[in-house]
């Protein structure tokens, strides 16, 4: 199944600039699988997303077709084909 993955460009220089991507996920997929296929291709982009532990950063929100995982089940979030999963990392300064 393929999914549309959204960055910001904070993120793309992790990514080779690339701002969206498909990916090819083996059903049933979920939050976590699709961060681990990231973090396969792109490490650096999975140590900005993710802590030690495999969480979720706090200044980092993923979306599944628009509803905010942590709202959902966190990482074991379903993620349906043909989903759109944006990764958003917050930005703060004064």
């Amino acid at each position: 199944m393929t999914v549309r993955v959204l960055l910001p460009r904070l993120l793309a220089d992790c990514t080779g600039g690339r701002t969206s991507m498909s990916l090819d996920l083996p059903e049933p997929a979920t939050v976590r699988a699709l961060l681990d296929a990231l973090a396969t291709e792109h490490p650096v982009f999975d140590r900005r997303v993710r802590d030690e532990t495999g969480a979720l950063r706090r200044h980092v929100n993923v979306y599944v077709d628009g509803e905010e995982v942590r709202r959902l089940s966190g990482l074991v979030t379903p993620v349906p084909a043909g989903a759109e999963v944006m990764v958003v990392q917050s930005v703060a300064g004064g």
